[in-house]
């Protein structure tokens, strides 16, 4: 009888402690959020991966050609704008940015003008079409880094034809941010307005 009774306790303490770990899960940290931005030791952002950045998601292309701005356009390009899916889904989830978020604005003419307003005649009709690549511009969120520029840090690699820079300094604030805090500082200083994806998000 003492050789069953010790079965059945022993066999109980086993069930107990399967049911124990069934229910009460380990607690994992959560790992912390990758910034995509690259800094040497002298603080400047390294040239990001076009392959790389090219398969984030794309935003918008806003455009504001000199053929409509009197040939002085102060961005005559195609602003192609990526950004990380882990930081968009952040934006529409939020309404803000996380730490480490980079915004890439590749930058590319409009193919060969064949009107006074820069348009060009195609099988499509008139209007206005991508043509070479003319720059690369990257906006990183950083509170600390950043703190003097509402959290985010500007860089240009290049307003020119490929190749660019490698590594870009961060830009002055009457270059890039101080437009920036001026006009957008309530949408986490990014141009939502722009991008129908971040700007008719579900407020929910």
């Amino acid at each position: 009888m003492q050789k069953y009774l010790i079965a059945i306790i022993v066999g109980l303490g086993l069930a107990a402690s399967a049911l124990y770990l069934a229910v009460v899960k380990p607690v994992v940290a959560a790992p912390a959020e990758q910034s995509s931005a690259v800094f040497g030791s002298d603080g400047k952002l390294q040239l990001p991966d076009p392959h790389a950045f090219r398969r984030w998601v794309f935003v918008g292309a806003p455009l504001t050609p000199n053929g409509l701005n009197n040939g002085k356009a102060n961005f005559p390009e195609y602003h192609h704008v990526y950004i990380e899916q882990k930081n968009v889904e952040a934006y529409l989830k939020t309404g803000e940015f996380p730490e480490g978020t980079m915004i890439v604005k590749e930058l590319t003419r409009v193919l060969n003008p064949g009107f006074p307003d820069g348009s060009r005649t195609e099988p499509s009709g008139r209007g206005y079409f991508n043509g070479e690549y003319n720059g690369i511009d990257v906006s990183v969120k950083d509170g600390t880094r950043f703190a003097k520029t509402n959290g985010w840090g500007f860089f240009t690699f290049g307003h020119h034809p490929l190749p660019y820079s490698n590594t870009a300094a961060e830009a002055p604030v009457t270059e890039c941010a101080g437009c920036h805090i001026a006009n957008v500082a309530s949408t986490d200083m990014t141009w939502v307005q722009f991008y129908p994806l971040l700007r008719d998000k579900d407020p929910k």
